[in-house]
């Protein structure tokens, strides 16, 4: 490929900028709040199927002291298509405690203060605080992101908060929001975890993993030189 992982990156963003001009969030949303609930129910979850769910789920619960205030038993069942819905209505109405006990009922504008909150890690916190207020200071890591930037060879960690850092240190801060959202459309729509379309894939001369999963003869034979 001939080019530094920095100048690698910038022909992706390039040309996935180019594939993707309408690249952004699929969640649907008003307000800071709806974005954190949504961006909670979306862990091992598609938007698609978010999205249905928060339809009826905002219109009933409208204020951080709602969802506080909301009886467990309903609130698990009314996001159960979402996944783990124990988990999550537990962290919603934990989360939401919190924002009325330290942040006024506000949701926090900080990396450090979105962090205070149950059930956020800095996915969450990034993908809120880049949407809802722009503010940039990291880039978010969804499934999409961890696959295709292990794929594309950005890295080879496979904890998130590093895969981060490695990604931080090759796209340009002023790309870190946009990176997420062009990664996530390549990945829902080229890059596919099971079998990517490595033919059809803008950026597969710039992908050391291109088409191997095509010849999955080549990993054996590299793994038994």
């Amino acid at each position: 490929m001939g080019l530094d992982d920095k100048a690698r990156m910038a022909k992706v963003i390039e040309l996935l900028g180019k594939q993707y001009p309408n690249a952004k969030t699929a969640l649907e949303y008003e307000n800071p709040l709806q974005l954190l609930v949504a961006t909670i129910l979306s862990a091992q979850c598609t938007d698609k199927k978010v999205n249905e769910v928060t339809k009826t789920l905002f219109v009933k619960y409208k204020t951080v002291e709602d969802f506080a205030n909301a009886d467990l038993r309903k609130l698990e069942k009314e996001i159960r298509p979402t996944g783990f819905y124990h988990n999550k209505a537990n962290n919603i109405k934990n989360c939401c405690r919190v924002l009325i006990e330290k942040f006024g009922s506000v949701v926090p504008r900080t990396m450090e203060e979105m962090l205070e909150l149950p059930g956020v890690a800095r996915k969450t916190a990034n993908i809120v605080l880049s949407k809802a207020y722009s503010v940039i200071v990291g880039i978010a890591v969804d499934t999409h992101v961890f696959r295709l930037a292990q794929r594309l060879g950005f890295t080879k960690s496979k904890v998130q908060e590093k895969i981060e850092k490695d990604l931080m240190a090759v796209v340009p801060q002023q790309e870190w929001a946009r990176i997420t959202d062009l990664l996530i459309s390549h990945g829902r729509n080229i890059c596919a975890a099971k079998k990517p379309n490595c033919s059809a894939c803008v950026i597969n001369q710039l992908c050391p993993s291109a088409f191997t999963f095509d010849r999955p003869h080549l990993h054996k034979k590299k793994s038994q030189s």
